[in-house]
């Protein structure tokens, strides 16, 4: 039976536990039930389907020998990647403190996840959604915020994140829209806390193991603020590592962002640059990570190299059928060179936010082609009927 997160967890907010409840009520009908035999009751709405996602056990070909590594894989949550825990709770914490009513306007910036996810919780309950856009991110993401009737400003690629987040609250301002603040709210890490830190150690609990590492990158920070303090609250022993990459590493600089009095940040962090890890490391260090830092709750720090997280994407994908994206790929790349170094026997839980599918227009996908190439023609070739040949 799917293992659900206890509901002895002490509440951060009334709210927060109502929202909840709501989720645990139909905890979902088990992966582990025979094929057939159903999901469960039916669910009242989308967001009910958030959370409870599995983990997946990596096979020796990618993971090292003697360890054992588990995908957290958030791909399964109903839009697709993580972000959708945290447009749920943002959206009914709003709701339950009076900041959402019928027929307001919800804004927010986004890479694209949290966008999506932010848009799914607005369809369904019936809000007006505004999202702004860095230039960079994937177009296919787009798409999606408007498949689900969204508005998409798309900000000039020389704001950077930072430029997406102010017009954000420009607009919000303006025109008196509820703004989502996912990089300072801290409905962003209770949530984590409260779902996603008590999935990892209970399913784990169910066979009677627990996790020697915990291993995450950040966008917001959410995650590793909210699941991490959770995860060292009840089990201490586990190592929790976070990754970030090289060519952006802002943790590892030592330098603070400087904020405005909300805690957004005011300008672009020095040791910014460029890097394909869409979803991960803004150019500037979230308040949420921030805070989460001053727990102490990083043991481990691993710096992702130019191409690692775009090969081991690809490497999920054909060597183990499990199609993430390339912070999925990052954080995996993480696990598998911790897993090197870790003690024979140590279970490594990582991270995969969100689904390949989001990457088309990418690097991720920039190997594969559309036509057909030599070997796929020899074959077609092989036979004698329905041979499409290449144009001249």
């Amino acid at each position: 039976v799917w293992n659900r997160p206890p509901t002895t967890t002490t509440p951060t907010s009334s709210h927060l536990l109502g929202g909840l409840k709501r989720i645990l009520r139909r905890g979902r009908g088990g992966l582990k039930n025979e094929r057939g035999q159903g999901f469960g009751p039916p669910l009242d709405n989308i967001s009910e389907a958030v959370g409870n996602t599995p983990m997946i056990k990596i096979s020796d070909r990618l993971c090292p020998e003697g360890r054992t590594i588990y995908a957290k894989a958030e791909y399964f949550n109903p839009l697709s990647s993580v972000k959708d825990r945290l447009a749920l709770s943002i959206i009914e914490t709003a709701e339950e403190e009076g900041k959402l009513k019928p027929g307001d306007t919800v804004v927010e910036a986004t890479s694209g996840n949290t966008g999506i996810a932010v848009a799914m919780m607005c369809a369904q309950r019936g809000y007006d959604c505004v999202i702004t856009m860095a230039e960079p991110f994937s177009v296919e993401r787009r798409k999606l915020m408007r498949m689900l009737g969204a508005k998409v400003i798309v900000t000039p690629k020389a704001g950077k994140g930072t430029g997406m987040v102010e017009k954000a609250a420009e607009l919000a301002e303006a025109h008196g829209w509820f703004l989502c603040h996912q990089f300072e709210t801290e409905a962003n890490w209770k949530f984590h806390e409260a779902t996603t830190g008590p999935e990892i150690l209970n399913d784990l609990k169910s066979i009677g193991k627990v996790p020697d590492y915990w291993v995450t990158g950040y966008g917001t920070g959410g995650t590793f603020h909210g699941a991490g303090k959770y995860i060292k609250a009840n089990s201490p022993s586990t190592k929790i590592v976070l990754a970030e990459p090289g060519a952006a590493a802002l943790i590892d600089s030592g330098i603070a962002t400087e904020r405005n009095a909300d805690g957004s940040p005011n300008g672009s962090h020095p040791a910014f640059a460029a890097h394909p890890i869409q979803g991960w490391t803004p150019d500037f260090i979230p308040l949420v990570l921030e805070k989460g830092m001053a727990l102490d709750l990083m043991d481990e720090y691993v710096s992702i190299p130019d191409g690692a997280a775009v090969s081991t994407s690809q490497a999920l994908a054909q060597k183990e059928g499990i199609l993430t994206g390339i912070s999925g790929g990052a954080t995996m790349w993480a696990a598998i060179e911790t897993a090197k170094k870790a003690p024979e026997g140590s279970i490594l839980v990582a991270m995969l936010p969100d689904t390949g599918e989001r990457y088309l227009s990418t690097p991720l996908f920039a190997s594969i082609e559309a036509d057909m190439n030599e070997e796929e023609l020899k074959i077609a070739r092989s036979t004698p009927s329905h041979i499409l040949e290449p144009a001249a």
